[in-house]
């Protein structure tokens, strides 16, 4: 046993000292330097690049692939559909606001009846309770009684005759506390109808706003994917897809066609909407600062002395139609088949509107977006 063991061990240390001698004898072998010490994340520090050579990219990114035209048109397309369906929703936010201020002086209109019948009432009931009293403290004897126990009958006479026109005059009055009654329960029947009205619109507001906020915000997101480049290539897909339409309105003759010359009321409409170029689009705004598309065009008839309906929808269905080759600067041109914007034409082809989220007040061609139709707000 223990002259196997020593056997063993001879051969062992044979065997690595053979190992040894065939490492130091290999060509171009060197010894192996000290252990490096770790980094303060505990992984070795890199060996430093020669002088002059680039400097590689960190590990893991990528090159972001370029947008190729094809991919950016489907994106304004895209953009397009989003902004458009926020457009509805804020006509649809815009209608809902207008009817909540109406219905809102409406109940307070109410209330001030409902007070006032109040008080009317109380009068009433004052004057009829005198008048009662009146009548008790005079009628505890029957009218033949009083007349026997007279020393002057025909002052009994004239008493009875005022008597009976006491009793007339509350017979009157009982007759008006009834009406008042009646009227204020009427009022208090309309006010509550029209607080069950504000509150629906309140609920047809909220759903609104919620769907033009998340049109809004998955736009943003899709624009926010772009790198700088790709935004200003999107821009201008935009301004060129623009102007082509408008190159085949105005191919069509239509201009030459459009003489008529602005109405006093309509050089004032288009000076105040021209005065807003350069202001952000806001949806629900209808400035100073801001507007979106038929807050620009309803303030700038207020401003010329025509107030009209707040969104694009009810312009288009409230004021008067005139035919396109008819149109004159400060009329309204709307667009879509759903009469989701609006644009305030000023002359010479074009409009001044405020286009959508992210864009401001601008002049663009009036046939640059499918047309509906043209109304007149001083017709």
């Amino acid at each position: 046993m223990r002259s196997g063991k020593r056997s063993l061990t001879t051969a062992t240390l044979f065997l690595a000292c053979a190992c040894a001698c065939v490492v130091l004898a290999t060509p171009g072998a060197a010894y192996a330097s000290p252990t490096p010490k770790p980094t303060a994340t505990g992984s070795p520090a890199p060996a430093p690049a020669p002088k002059g050579s680039p400097t590689p990219a960190p590990t893991g990114t990528a090159t972001p692939k370029p947008v190729s035209t094809k991919e950016l048109e489907a994106v304004r397309e895209k953009l397009d559909t989003l902004y458009h369906d926020a457009a509805v929703a804020t006509d649809a936010y815009n209608a809902a606001e207008e009817k909540a201020r109406k219905q809102s002086a409406e109940i307070v209109d109410l209330a001030r009846k409902i007070a006032k019948g109040q008080a009317n009432l109380d009068k009433l009931k004052d004057r009829a309770g005198a008048a009662a009293r009146a009548q008790y403290r005079g009628g505890g004897l029957p009218p033949e009684a009083r007349l026997w126990l007279s020393e002057d009958p025909q002052r009994f006479l004239d008493g009875t005759g005022r008597v009976r026109a006491g009793e007339h005059a509350t017979k009157g009055l009982l007759d008006e506390m009834t009406r008042t009654q009646q009227d204020l329960r009427q009022y208090e029947k309309d006010a509550s109808a029209r607080w069950k009205k504000l509150e629906s619109n309140r609920e047809e507001k909220a759903e609104a706003q919620k769907k033009i906020t998340k049109k809004i915000a998955a736009a943003e997101q899709l624009e926010s994917r772009l790198e700088t480049k790709e935004k200003e290539r999107l821009a201008k897909l935009e301004e060129e897809a623009a102007q082509e339409a408008q190159s085949v309105w105005l191919g069509s003759g239509v201009l030459a066609d459009i003489k008529a010359k602005a109405s006093a009321s309509g050089r004032k409409a288009v000076a105040y909407a021209t005065d807003q170029i350069g202001k952000p689009y806001v949806w629900g705004a209808e400035g100073p600062g801001s507007f979106d598309c038929s807050g620009l065009t309803s303030q700038a008839w207020a401003a010329a002395g025509h107030p009209i309906p707040r969104t694009s929808q009810e312009q288009w269905h409230r004021l008067r139609h005139v035919a396109v080759e008819d149109m004159r600067p400060g009329d309204l041109v709307i667009y879509f088949d759903d009469a989701s914007h609006v644009g305030m034409y000023i002359g010479d082809g074009s409009i001044v509107h405020a286009p959508r989220p992210g864009r401001n007040v601008t002049i663009t061609g009036a046939g640059s977006m499918q047309i509906l139709g043209v109304v007149r707000p001083d017709a």
